[in-house]
């Protein structure tokens, strides 16, 4: 205004609107849009929103772009957004795009990440003064073009800037064959030719097979993104299925797990396990194993919809895919909002057919014992009918496999009355004491407490007296 101290805004970046971020026809519609549709670093609306670890909404690009140059800014009211997770926004991108079929206009275009790179790098020559000259916390600068620049914190110093100034001559020069290195190969990953493209993917794949230097290095948001295209491509299911097994080479270092969930990578995983060809198949579940390992990642995975496909390919006719799919489910199902999902699924009466029919038993009890951990995964097997099925698995099942079925048992044993009753009825006591003998210590004891259970005499019945209650629903019947 005319005070002569002006505060920087990032909202009210959507009255001018970078043409980076605009389509031709949406071009001149940024104003009539509702402010949510609008990213708060561009200022155009989101064609691929995501909600950010601090609940905001952004444009992904743009969230990576931050990221790739360590940068965080400051929004109109004075927070600071953690980017810390990604998580997609699917039900305000289908808002967006009803809004624009609803207008006649076309539906907004995913952010380039260079340009969004470009938006960001416009806070940067701000961000560095503000670091040299020690000005205030609060900083609002003009740029050439009228907009003015974010507030930034400079009570410490950017993560950038401090690597800067402590970094040596060689490490620096290291960090630019980093970069200049992850370029080349992005370059290839956009190349027109697809053989081109294959070529660096599998020199990729190589690469990340053998060195862990390379795994921690190159697993940056620009090369995540990068991977995540040639996984939705379709057009060669060479292409797709060594994105996918370099995922899974990334993945297998601890500290890039939760860094790729973050990238939102694990749709198009879940896609390719869909409909993918048999090794992209393969490849995928592979990674959404290994990527279920970190605690942080299990609620995630499920939330974005892993759970479904997972289930399905237990019956793959492939073996490793069978098997990864297995080991997925029984990592996630650790979590108790996954277990809830999963028996939404129907996924008892699948895992229980599984045992009855031998198909592979040793994983599918894990998984069941997972379940019975659970109340509601209790209720759910016993209704389902997993007494019977258990306790004849224990009479002519593999005898590798029996203590993971004492340990489900010994899962659905909290289940109170209701699993007593269902024990005697399919002899369980005699099941348990013949399983006991070649049990571990562990399955001896949870033999042990299966057995106090069904022995405990249930609570005497209450004394009723039949003849009172009678007069008096017939002195009620005749009130009425």
């Amino acid at each position: 205004m005319g005070s002569g101290k002006q505060r920087w805004k990032i909202a009210s970046f959507h009255k001018s609107p970078s043409s980076l971020f605009a389509g031709k026809k949406l071009q001149n519609h940024h104003r009539q849009a509702p402010i949510e549709f609008l990213c708060p670093l561009s200022g155009s609306i989101m064609a691929d929103p995501v909600i950010v670890a601090s609940g905001h909404t952004f444009e992904r690009n743009c969230v990576l772009a931050c990221l790739s140059l360590s940068f965080n800014p400051t929004l109109a009211d004075g927070a600071f957004p953690d980017f810390s997770a990604l998580i997609p926004n699917l039900a305000l991108r289908s808002t967006i795009r009803n809004w624009c079929r609803h207008h006649l206009l076309e539906p907004p275009e995913t952010v380039d990440f260079y340009s969004a790179q470009e938006i960001v790098r416009r806070f940067m020559p701000q961000l560095a003064a503000a670091v040299v000259n020690r000005t205030p916390s609060e900083v609002s600068v003009a740029s050439s073009d009228g907009t003015l620049t974010p507030r930034i914190r400079t009570a410490t110093p950017p993560p950038f800037s401090a690597r800067a100034s402590c970094c040596s001559s060689s490490s620096s020069s290291e960090i630019e064959t980093n970069f200049s290195e992850e370029n080349e190969i992005i370059a290839k990953f956009r190349s027109s030719e697809i053989s081109e493209q294959e070529a660096a993917v599998v020199s990729l794949r190589q690469q990340t097979r053998t060195e862990e230097e390379s795994r921690v290095r190159l697993c940056t948001p620009r090369l995540l993104s990068a991977l995540r295209s040639l996984l939705a491509a379709r057009y060669s299911s060479s292409l797709q299925a060594n994105a996918a097994a370099t995922v899974v080479n990334l993945s297998l270092e601890k500290e890039n797990k939760v860094k790729i969930v973050r990238s939102g990578i694990v749709p198009t995983l879940i896609d390719a396990l869909r409909g993918g060809s048999p090794e992209s198949q393969d490849h995928a579940a592979g990674a959404l194993f290994s990527l279920s390992l970190d605690d942080q990642n299990k609620t995630a995975i499920g939330v974005l919809g892993a759970l479904p496909p997972l289930l399905s390919s237990l019956r793959s006719d492939s073996v490793g895919t069978r098997r990864d799919s297995a080991l997925a489910l029984y990592h996630l199902s650790l979590v108790q909002s996954n277990r809830v999902k999963l028996i939404k699924l129907g996924s008892i009466q699948i895992l229980l057919g599984m045992v009855k029919s031998g198909w592979m038993p040793g994983r599918i009890l894990l998984i069941l014992c997972n379940m019975a951990g659970s109340v509601e995964g209790r209720a759910a097997m016993l209704d389902g009918g997993a007494v019977e099925c258990l306790v004849n698995y224990l009479n002519h099942g593999e005898a590798a496999t029996r203590e993971s079925c004492l340990a489900a048992i010994y899962g659905l044993s909290y289940g109170g009355l209701r699993f007593k009753g269902l024990a005697k009825e399919a002899a369980a006591e005699a099941a348990l004491r013949r399983a006991e003998a070649a049990a571990s210590e562990r399955g001896k004891e949870k033999v042990k407490r299966i057995l106090e259970v069904l022995r405990d005499k249930e609570d005497e019945e209450e004394e009723i007296d039949w003849e009172e209650l009678l007069n008096s629903d017939d002195s009620l019947s005749r009130t009425q």
